[in-house]
């Protein structure tokens, strides 16, 4: 009993950091997560296997969705609701697509606690969405949204995502001074302020409705020049007659009336003349009202506070199944998650690599002796054929 206790405060206080939430799937078990039933009949399923090809068949272990052109929702239950109110918050995990993926979502919500996980779908309310989306060549990139005051917000920035067969990390650190980072693999590949980078607030200047446009306002910004001319031989017609055509021999004036000769373009036509445009002197550029401070703008120092805390959840529309979720941690130490990330997301990714490049070098050794093959000549060809003895008849 005492171990357990002791296993359950460090893994709340890891070395006096606060995890509030972590999931890295040590056996095939599913029964803390709780799958939607909404609308069950389009709904995927999701098991907790390795993949097709892992590179250690225990530590690979996740969540994965098993079913193409699926929608997929699922919940587990965080022990303890919490605020992150006055403390950094981290939320990570680790993705890997086991086939190309053309379409498909790979991000995870955190949910209220009032939720009811059987009936988890797309309209569901969450607090925090992010993590990658993919879809054609248009969309590959890693939301992050949040919601404030009922509203989900999406930010205004472009953060592209993997869209490769490796696993993945993501980490979201939302800082209680309104600042954000993004990392992806351990590395930072965003940053900035949430009243900046989302539209929770209104704008803090306005267009001074009381302002008005000169009169004498110019906005044209070139002009015809007025000193340029038209040539005297500008105006030619844009069809002549073609004075290589011949009259048909069997043309009968009588029958077929006069002939004429048919039109061709005119090689002097020079179109319909304007006068070269200048700057114009009057210009002042491009008019705007005058920005003063927007009454419904109110500075608020907790957008970053996210309450009541208390299921972390998939809800997903997948066309290419196969992501596998794993390493999921929620904790107020950067620094706890980072050496979590790289204890638990690089060896395997430094193993998938050097796996893929040994592949990648098989191949190219496969196709080089193939070629070589090919080059020989027919007899050298036929004296590589492996021989064997033949019964006579």
């Amino acid at each position: 009993m005492l171990s357990i206790l002791l296993t359950l405060l460090l893994s709340k206080y890891a070395l006096g950091h606060e995890v509030w939430f972590s999931e890295t799937f040590p056996n095939e078990s599913i029964e803390n997560w709780v799958q939607s039933t909404y609308n069950a009949e389009k709904q995927g399923e999701f098991k907790v296997e390795a993949g097709k090809s892992p590179v250690d068949p225990i530590e690979d272990l996740g969540l994965k969705t098993t079913q193409d052109a699926r929608f997929y929702g699922i919940a587990r239950k965080i022990s303890e609701p919490f605020s992150n109110r006055g403390k950094t918050m981290v939320l990570q995990f680790t993705v890997k697509f086991d086939k190309t993926v053309s379409c498909g979502g790979a991000y995870i919500k955190l949910l209220g606690s009032d939720i009811d996980p059987k009936k988890f779908h797309g309209e569901s309310p969450y607090k925090i969405m992010f993590g990658p989306d993919i879809c054609g060549m248009a969309t590959k990139k890693v939301h992050v949204i949040f919601n404030y005051k009922g509203k989900n917000h999406l930010i205004k920035k472009e953060i592209p995502c993997k869209d490769d067969l490796k696993t993945h990390l993501y980490t979201l650190i939302v800082n209680p001074n309104n600042k954000y980072e993004v990392l992806v693999d351990n590395a930072k590949v965003e940053e900035g302020s949430l009243e900046d980078d989302w539209d929770m607030l209104p704008p803090k200047k306005i267009d001074d409705p009381n302002d008005k446009k000169p009169d004498d306002w110019v906005d044209e910004q070139f002009i015809d020049d007025p000193d340029d001319k038209k040539p005297d031989n500008w105006d030619q017609p844009k069809t002549i007659p073609d004075m290589d055509a011949k009259k048909p021999d069997d043309w009968d004036d009588a029958m077929d009336g006069e002939w004429e000769r048919p039109q061709k373009d005119n090689p002097e036509y020079k179109g319909e003349w304007t006068p070269r445009r200048i700057d114009n002197p009057k210009y002042k550029g491009e008019w705007k009202p005058v920005q003063i401070d927007n009454p419904e703008y109110k500075h608020d120092p907790e957008l970053y506070v996210l309450n009541d805390i208390g299921y972390v959840g998939f809800d997903l529309w997948q066309v290419d199944s196969g992501s596998i979720f794993d390493n999921i941690l929620i904790t107020d130490s950067p620094d706890f998650a980072k050496e979590e990330g790289e204890r638990l997301w690089r060896k395997r990714y430094d193993a998938e690599v050097a796996k893929e490049q040994s592949s990648a070098k098989d191949d190219k050794e496969e196709a080089e002796e193939t070629k070589e093959r090919k080059e020989l000549p027919d007899d050298a060809k036929a004296s590589d054929e492996p021989s064997g003895d033949h019964d006579e008849l």
